[in-house]
Formats: structure tokens, sequence, C-alpha cells
């Protein structure tokens, strides 16, 4: 069992007679991860957790009293789940030991970063973008008929764009007017905290994703992991995840129903090697005047109080503003001011006020973290 480089030490589990080694440290607590069978049970999915951990640490030392491990290694089920792994996430001392009667135990879920449960969304909903929707008519075809297209389907596709232009809410109408599977994850989620989490968690995912094709997995923050060599010392080694994300956009293993869409406010600092596999690049611009009238009234509509304005006036003071600041940074501060002030309507100073608050916010925020 033990890979730690200390002579090996088997116990026979049928008598619970137990043998220690003075020499070697004892471990005072485990930290240990459900880690699953080593191969395919059937196609069982069990899942390991515990509601009294006083009750799994007397299993526990009972199941592995005189073992020796470290950080990384393996720990059996011997009795109820023969066979089932779990995964040494960290010990004390750190350098490993031998588990004893004193050896205190911690079971620990592993980090979930699949969301497969969406909020629904129509392309009637995007005010704008009309290049984009354009472009995004053929991944719409491909998830409609994927046995259509053969090797010619369009697989990575990166949208890219400033923050809050409809990069998320894009992906999701897709999935939604296709009826499609949604898998969304945050990049910096698949930095695991130790070697081999990373690999682990983007091979769950795209498994996850061929077993509920047609599927779009959507790739937040992209940036966070696939920054060009330059700039890595921002970063620290992340190139574990960017090794296992290019075998899967690189389809070694072939996912046909699947498409994956990155997303990024700034493509040009990305890694050439990632941002090679993406076949297309759709860009999501900032709404105009025209787009930014109708983006207020589309909101306006759904608030729960009327507002009681005339919002062209407000079309050129929101220049440069994004949807997501109309709606989160605009309207609902002006909307929470009148709740409130106990008034059933939003008026023209709430909206002025909201205005000037933003403006005022963006000129104590340097200026960098903008971009």
């Amino acid at each position: 069992m033990s890979k730690i480089g200390f002579s090996p030490i088997k116990i026979k589990s049928f008598s619970k007679i137990k043998t220690y080694d003075d020499t070697l440290p004892s471990l005072k607590y485990v930290v240990l991860e459900p880690a699953g069978f080593p191969i395919r049970v059937s196609s069982e999915n069990v899942k390991v957790s515990t509601d009294d951990p006083v009750l799994f640490n007397v299993y526990a030392r009972d199941q592995w009293i005189g073992e020796i491990v470290k950080e990384g290694d393996y720990l059996f089920d011997n009795s109820i789940l023969p066979d089932y792994a779990f995964k040494v996430i960290s010990t004390y001392p750190k350098e490993g030991g031998m588990i004893t009667s004193e050896t205190v135990f911690k079971l620990q879920t592993p980090k979930k970063v699949l969301r497969t449960q969406f909020k629904k969304a129509k392309f009637s909903e995007i005010i704008g973008q009309e290049e984009a929707k354009k472009k995004c008519r053929i991944i719409m075809k491909y998830l409609e008929n994927p046995k259509l297209f053969g090797e010619w389907a369009p697989k990575n596709v990166l949208f890219y764009g400033p923050p809050g232009t409809g990069k998320t809410l894009m992906a999701r109408a897709l999935a939604t007017e296709t009826n499609s599977s949604f898998i969304l994850v945050k990049a910096p989620e698949l930095i695991g905290e130790h070697v081999g989490d990373a690999s682990k968690m983007i091979r769950e995912l795209y498994q996850k994703a061929s077993e509920s094709a047609p599927c779009i997995v959507f790739i937040d923050e992209l940036d966070a992991i696939g920054l060009s060599r330059e700039y890595q010392s921002l970063r620290g080694d992340v190139s574990e995840v960017v090794n296992a994300l290019l075998t899967e956009l690189d389809g070694i293993k072939e996912n046909e129903g699947v498409v994956t869409i990155a997303a990024t406010n700034n493509p040009a600092v990305l890694d050439p090697a990632i941002r090679s596999r993406f076949e297309e690049e759709i860009e999501f611009k900032l709404p105009n005047d025209e787009e930014r009238l109708k983006i207020m009234e589309l909101y306006a509509k759904k608030m729960p109080i009327p507002v009681k304005a005339n919002l062209k006036e407000f079309v050129e003071k929101t220049k440069g503003f994004s949807g997501r600041d109309i709606k989160e940074k605009f309207l609902k501060p002006a909307l929470h001011k009148a709740i409130l002030e106990n008034r059933d309507y939003v008026s023209k100073e709430d909206l002025e006020w909201a205005l000037k608050k933003i403006l005022k916010d963006r000129r104590e925020v340097p200026q960098h973290l903008y971009l």
C-alpha cells in the first residue's frame, strides 16, 4: 500500500493483531477524500460521505491501524466496500508515518466544479450582438444534428469581449434553444490543490458532458489558466490544467455532440497554444446608443415597480456601460433606493442618484482594475 519508502508492514485483519514500528513517526491526523474504485463496477456511481465524524474515526482506525501512508497515497476499504479507495490528501507530520489508535481522520468531500442546472434563456433576451448571433447559428445546427457534421463539427469556440456583454447569456440561450445540456465551470476552479486533481476534474467534466450530449461545456474566465507564458509568473504553475484541457480540446477522445465554449475578457493574453485550439472566435461588443435604450426598457419592464422617467435621457449618460452595468449598477440601485424610501415607483431622481454613484465609484477605483 505504501509508497513512502518505509518497510511495508502487512496487518492480518482477521485477527485484528496490530504490529507497530516504533522507529516510524505516528500520524496525528489524516485527511481523506473518497476516490472511488480502481476499476468501473457495473455502472454504479457510489458516493461516500459521513454524518458522524466520531463514528467514522472509530471505523477508520479499525480498518487502517498500522498502515504507513503519506500525502498522495491511497487507503482501500477492506470490508463494507471492498477495494474502494480513499486518497490521502494531507497528513501530520507532513512527511507521513504510521496510523495508530490515536490518529484522527477527517473525510473531505471532493470539490464540485460541475454545475448542470442553469437558468434558461432566449435569444430574444439578448439585445444587440447580431454578428455573434449569426456566428452561433452553426453551433445550433451542430447541437441539433451532430451526426450531420462528423469531423467538421464546431467543437471549440472562444467568446471574447468586455465583461457584462452577454457571453454567458449567449451560451445559456444556445443550450436552451437547442434543448441541450449545459455545464458551467469557472476556470480557476479547475486548479486543484494537489497533483492530479486538475486532470481528474477535467476528465470527469468531459465524461459528464459526453454522457449528457448534446451538451455545451462553458468555461468562464479562461485567461485565469490560459495566460501566455510571459505572464505565467502572475498565475503560478497550472500546466497540469492546461495540458489536460488541451487533450480534450484536441479531440483525442471523440465527444460527439459536445461543444466547448470558453470566455475571456482579453484574448490577447492567452497562450498561443490554447488560443489556436479554438477554430472560431466570436466577439462581444459594448452596446451602442440604440441597444442601451432597448436594454434599459427591457429591464424596466421586469422591475417590481414602474419607472416613471424618460429613459432616453440616460442613453448618452450611460455610454460605455455593458448590459450588466445597466442592470446591476444603474437600475438596481435606483430601484432599491425607491423601495427604501417607501415609494411605489422609480423616479428620475433615483436614476440620477444611481448614475452619480457609479461615476464616483469609477473615479475612485484605479483604472487598471477595469482591464
